[in-house]
Parts: structure tokens; C-alpha cells; sequence
């Protein structure tokens, strides 16, 4: 029988929390535009894009193949700069029963600690822990640091 497991990543960027989480919160329509190429496009599909609840479709390239995914803003902590999203369709669900992303910044010295953990089940016993989907995570957090960090 498959369990729920968890994984996470962290990594130290040189944007400040509140303008990081800020991209995250208030600006992520504009992550594809600050991706370098990693994320391809985004769609609002329900409600607006800073609101709990709101769905959004995402386009992106991982390991040199466009995919998608269909997520819900499921939780925000604005105190905390925590969000969790839940992904309802795509790729991703062809070989995890469920998945949860959540974005927690913590500011640490003028940067951050920018950490991500990723809530899965997977479809069977056979299908291998996500790490490329963690590597995904960490490049884009690079990237939107790096384009921050020029604006």
C-alpha cells in the first residue's frame, strides 16, 4: 500500500524574503517571464491570481520536455511567507496519486532561505522518488532569484 512521503529542498538566494515571497504572492503571473525559459506560460483558470482557491495552469520545460500542470492555491501564510499548492492535473499525477508543493521563505541575513517540500504519493512501488522535479524546483528558484537580483 503506497504512503503519503515528503522531500524537501533548500537553498540560500541573494533576494530578500518579503520581495521573493512577494513574486510568489503577488507577481506570479509574471514567473514565467522570470524563469529563463523554465517555466513556459501560466493561465488563470478560476478566481484571481493571488486568492485561495484560485486554479492555474502552468507550461513548463523539465528535463527537455514540455509539460503541464493544473494546480490550486491551497494555502497562504503571509506572516510565515509560506504558500501551498496542490496539483490536480498533468504529468506529474501519471505517476504520484497526489502532490503538495510548499514554498516556505525564511529571510537570513540581506538573502533568504528559500525551501520547498514536496508532499507525494506515489502511483506504485516502482516509480522512482521525484527528484528531477526537485532539481526543477531548485533551478527555477536560481532563476527568479538571479532575475530579481538585475531588476
Amino acid at each position: 500500500m503506497a504512503q503519503l512521503k515528503k522531500m524537501d529542498c533548500q537553498i540560500v538566494i541573494k533576494t530578500p524574503a518579503e520581495k521573493f515571497y512577494n513574486t510568489f504572492r503577488t507577481k506570479s503571473h509574471l514567473i514565467p517571464k522570470m524563469s529563463n525559459g523554465l517555466m513556459i506560460d501560466g493561465k488563470l483558470l478560476q478566481g484571481d491570481w493571488n486568492t485561495v482557491g484560485c486554479v492555474r495552469l502552468w507550461s513548463y520545460v523539465s528535463e527537455g520536455k514540455s509539460e503541464m500542470v493544473k494546480e490550486i492555491l491551497e494555502n497562504v501564510d503571509d506572516e510565515n511567507k509560506t504558500m501551498v499548492f496542490k496539483m490536480v492535473e498533468g504529468q506529474i499525477l501519471n505517476y504520484y496519486k497526489s502532490w503538495r508543493s510548499i514554498f516556505d521563505i525564511t529571510p537570513m541575513g540581506e538573502g533568504s532561505l528559500v525551501k520547498w517540500t514536496m508532499e507525494f504519493e506515489k502511483q506504485n512501488e516502482n516509480i522512482p522518488d521525484p527528484d528531477k522535479y526537485i532539481s526543477y524546483m531548485m533551478c527555477l528558484t536560481k532563476n527568479i532569484d538571479a532575475y530579481l537580483l538585475d531588476a
